[in-house]
């Protein structure tokens, strides 16, 4: 069976927690594939207000990520980090089914 579970780190559920408190209305980061970038797929980040009826929710430490039922076939078995280190800060997603992956880590192919 495949492992169709994504999760947090912790300095992703901490950053996702501070960026989220300090946005009105918003209460969740959505993660989403789509078609395009440099390796064939690219990860959207968007904060949000409202969960859709095929979102899976992920909480950890006062963070919400939602994901849609579509993009979580992409992201089975995933981590989601936040970086911050001499190339600046970022979200990164540890993905086991990318086969490639481009240099800004937001651009993948399976």
């Amino acid at each position: 069976m495949t492992d169709t579970s994504v999760t947090l780190s912790d300095a992703a559920a901490k950053r996702i927690a501070a960026i989220v408190g300090a946005e009105s209305g918003k209460n969740a980061l959505r993660v989403s594939v789509e078609g395009g970038g440099c390796s064939g797929f690219s990860y959207k980040f968007d904060l949000t207000g409202d969960a859709r009826d095929d979102d899976i929710v992920i909480e950890k430490n006062n963070a919400k990520v939602l994901i849609d039922s579509l993009s979580l076939v992409y992201m089975a078995g995933s981590e989601i980090d936040f970086v911050d280190n001499l190339l600046g800060q970022s979200f990164q997603i540890k993905n086991p089914n990318a086969v490639a992956s481009c240099g800004c880590g937001t651009s993948f192919s399976i």
